[in-house]
C-alpha cells in the first residue's frame, strides 16, 4: 500500500496524538535548553562546568587529560550513532513489509488500526531515529572541532589568544552536548511511538510518561541537587 494512501487511515485521535508528540518534542528541547533562571536544568548547569573545564585547561601543560575526555565523548556519540542506525534499519524493514505488519496485528490482540496505519506510525518512528542518527553524527563532529580548537590553544598563559580559544572550545563543547541530548530525546520518543501501535490513547499516556521522566531528570532531585551544592 502506498504511503500516501495510508495517511487517510489515521483517525482524528491519531492526528491529535501526532500533534501532541510534535509539541512535546519541541517543548522538551526548549525547556531543557532555556529553563527559568531561578531553576536551571541539569543541562544548563553542566554547560557552566564545560566552560569551567576549558578555563582549567589553560592551566595544564600537555593537556593529554583533556584530550582523553573529549575522545571518550566522541566514542559515546559514535556508539549511539551506530545503535540508532541499526534500529532505523529494523524499523524500515518492518514498515516496508505490509504482510509482516498484518501478521503482527493479528497476533497482538490489543493492536489498533490497519496495516497501512501501522506503517505510517512506524515511519514516524523511523523519522525520529533518523533525526537521532544525524544528531549523534553532528555531535561527534562538534566534539572533534572542540578537540582541534583545544590543540590550537597556546600553552603560553600570557598569550592573549589563549582565553579566546578556550571560550571557543567551550562553546563548541556545549553545542555538541546539546545536540547529543537532542538525539537521545529522539531515541526516547522513537520508543514512545511504539505505544502508538496500541492506539492514540496509549501514545498520549506514553508521552506523559516521557515528559515526566525528562522533567524529573532535568529539574528533579538527584544530579541537579549535586550540581547545585555550594
Amino acid at each position: 500500500m502506498d504511503m500516501m494512501e495510508s495517511l487517510p487511515l489515521l483517525t482524528p485521535g491519531d492526528w491529535a496524538g501526532l500533534t501532541v508528540l510534535t509539541m512535546v518534542w519541541w517543548g522538551a528541547t526548549w525547556i531543557v535548553e532555556h529553563p527559568p533562571r531561578r531553576r536551571p536544568s541539569v543541562t544548563t548547569l553542566m554547560d557552566r562546568h564545560r566552560h569551567a573545564w576549558m578555563r582549567q585547561m589553560l592551566t595544564r601543560d600537555g593537556r593529554n587529560f583533556d584530550a582523553a575526555i573529549v575522545g571518550n565523548l566522541r566514542q559515546g556519540t559514535a556508539f549511539f550513532a551506530s545503535g540508532s542506525l541499526f534500529a532505523l534499519g529494523g524499523v524500515l524493514a518492518l514498515a516496508g513489509n505490509s504482510d509482516r505488519v498484518a501478521m503482527l496485528i493479528e497476533n497482538v490482540p490489543v493492536a489498533a488500526g490497519s496495516a497501512g496505519a501501522w506503517q505510517v506510525k512506524l515511519v514516524v518512528s523511523a523519522l525520529l531515529l533518523t533525526h537521532a542518527f544525524l544528531s549523534f553524527v553532528w555531535s561527534n563532529r562538534l566534539f572533534g572541532y572542540c578537540a582541534v580548537i583545544m590543540a590550537a590553544t597556546p600553552e603560553d598563559h600570557a598569550d592573549p589568544r589563549a582565553p579566546r580559544c578556550a571560550t571557543q572550545a567551550a562553546r563548541l563543547n556545549v553545542r555538541a552536548a546539546h545536540v547529543l541530548n537532542r538525539g537521545l530525546r529522539s531515541i526516547y520518543l522513537a520508543l514512545v511511538t511504539l505505544a502508538w501501535l496500541l492506539g492514540w490513547e496509549a501514545l498520549l499516556v506514553a508521552l506523559a510518561g516521557f515528559a515526566a521522566v525528562i522533567g524529573w531528570r532535568e529539574f528533579g532531585p538527584g544530579a541537579r541537587e549535586v550540581l547545585t551544592e555550594d
